[in-house]
């Protein structure tokens, strides 16, 4: 890991934390490292903040009391509420952080961290770019369900269940897993996957969300 991705003035502000605060605050940058090696570290408003590829792509506080960490972006927002974790109406995304085992999992950390990377890889990352700059995010054209893929979870009376009742995002992250496939033995080993994930009740991330 290349030393300018480590802001000095990130080691700074731990030192000065208060003592619960430092192991979480340790706990974070380390997991932001190692789900994106390409991280930048700087400071923003008196605190850290973490960017890459020139997005936000978080920042964490410590306070008084507790300690947060804020993703930034409405999609990985919405990751986080079909995982269960976003606190809503609380300063950052997962709520007041008082100790380590307040935070996900480190596999929940690392696969929405992972999952931040990817939103931003492909352009979908609602979030400043840099100061006085803003993205223009343009209108999403809604992505219609291959038809071999309706047709296989019609086919499966539990798998068309479950899928009725996830969420628009959820639905969405499956629609485009198989429509991403470049030659079709791969859409239709996706599709199989997908039908079969499906009918046991998971999302199409859910290996990141289990402990």
């Amino acid at each position: 890991m290349s030393p300018a991705s480590f802001d000095p003035r990130v080691d700074v502000y731990i030192s000065k934390a208060r003592p619960f605060a430092q192991p979480i605050l340790f706990e974070i940058r380390e997991l932001v490292h190692k789900a994106c090696p390409g991280v930048v570290e700087t400071m923003k408003w008196s605190r850290p903040f973490f960017e890459y590829k020139g997005a936000i792509l978080g920042n964490m506080s410590a306070f008084n009391e507790h300690c947060s960490w804020g993703f930034w972006g409405e999609e990985i927002s919405a990751v986080l509420r079909d995982m269960k974790v976003l606190k809503p109406g609380a300063m950052g995304s997962l709520g007041r952080l008082t100790s380590v085992s307040d935070l996900p999992s480190k596999k929940e950390m690392l696969g929405v961290l992972k999952q931040a990377v990817v939103f931003i890889d492909k352009g979908e990352y609602t979030s400043p770019i840099a100061a006085r700059q803003k993205v223009v995010k343009a209108p999403a054209q809604p992505l219609e369900p291959p038809p071999e893929f309706v047709k296989a979870i019609k086919a499966n009376k539990k798998a068309a269940a479950v899928f009725a009742a996830f969420s628009p995002s959820c639905k969405k992250e499956y629609v485009e897993w198989i429509a991403d496939a470049k030659r079709a033995e791969t859409r239709d080993k996706r599709i199989a996957t997908a039908v079969e994930w499906i009918s046991e009740g998971k999302q199409r991330n859910w290996k990141y969300q289990n402990s």
